[in-house]
């Protein structure tokens, strides 16, 4: 039996967003370029499905655009510019790894963003 899907709370804006951001950085050092739009809905479908969450379209939306404006602020650190190194951020099964102090350090980024008035 599936769990059903849930409306995200704070905590769960700020996990998917810390994902968006470390798929855009991902994607930055791979072709020197952010995410695509389609890449962007497809990774936020993704983690709504792993983490059986329901987001609103103007959520998905905030985010998206968020996403690339966080990653905009790390993309100049010499640790976020080669992709293999971004990967390790993952554990198995494409979830963040948040033992990594870089996943924290992004995470509480995307968390004072998103409090941010």
């Amino acid at each position: 039996m599936q769990n059903p899907q849930v409306s995200m709370d704070d905590e769960a804006r700020t996990e998917l967003l810390c994902y968006l951001v470390v798929a855009q950085l991902i994607a930055r050092a791979r072709t020197g370029e952010w995410l695509r739009t389609d890449h962007l809905v497809e990774s936020t479908r993704m983690w709504l499905a792993r983490n059986a969450a329901d987001a609103s379209w103007e959520d998905r939306v905030r985010l998206g655009a968020l996403s690339e404006r966080i990653a905009l602020d790390f993309a100049g650190q010499p640790r976020f510019v080669d992709a293999a190194t971004l990967s390790k951020l993952f554990t198995d099964g494409w979830r963040l790894d948040y033992r990594s102090p870089i996943v924290r350090g992004i995470y509480a980024a995307c968390g004072n963003e998103l409090r941010a008035p």
